[in-house]
């Protein structure tokens, strides 16, 4: 389940962790602590700075204007464009009316518009809930590090580029997923 913004706005740190917040209490009052994982898919890299003036009597002798008018740190905000995503809830099915309901109140806390969208991907992968069961009952998914589907692979320095094995009597390899290189 997708939160998605509306608008293209600017989101700040404080409001993205109040979102989490509550989102996060909502589902572990009601729904248990182990039954959701939680992703937050935006992130505030983008520094706010001010240019403070004074105010009092006087202080056209004080300051110099936008002369230097580089600003000092302010806080941070995520840049967020129209039908991005802004949170991920994932949960089992008997878990959903939760999800939807703590998203909801998660609006609250964020500027702008948003709207829930409910997917129809298998967890958080990039495979419909019906090619998922078949890949896994075939025995053809790979554990991925990201996926959390398996053991622990360890580290390369290049993205692992197939997910899913080829089948006996395919001869060629099937790219189903890549992560951008950038």
């Amino acid at each position: 389940v997708h939160l998605v913004s509306r608008e293209l706005e600017q989101v700040s740190s404080e409001s993205l962790e109040a979102a989490r917040v509550a989102c996060n209490k909502y589902i572990t009052k009601n729904g248990g602590k182990d039954s959701f994982h939680m992703r937050i898919r935006v992130h505030p890299f983008h520094v706010l700075r001010i240019n403070k003036m004074l105010s009092c009597a006087g202080a056209d002798r004080l300051q110099t204007g936008m002369r230097g008018a580089f600003g000092k740190p302010l806080g941070t905000v995520a840049r967020v464009a129209i039908n991005q995503i802004l949170m991920s809830v994932r949960a089992k099915d008997e878990a959903l009316p939760n999800v939807v309901e703590a998203l909801r109140r998660t609006k609250f806390k964020l500027p702008g518009r948003q709207h829930i969208l409910v997917s129809r991907k298998w967890g958080f992968t990039p495979y419909s809930r019906e090619e998922y069961a078949q890949l896994k009952s075939e025995g053809r998914l790979i554990p991925d590090r990201c996926l959390r589907q398996g053991p622990q692979q360890p580290r390369h320095h290049h993205p692992q580029q197939l997910l899913v094995k080829p089948s006996e009597d395919d001869t060629t390899c099937r790219l189903v997923w890549k992560r951008s290189a950038q």
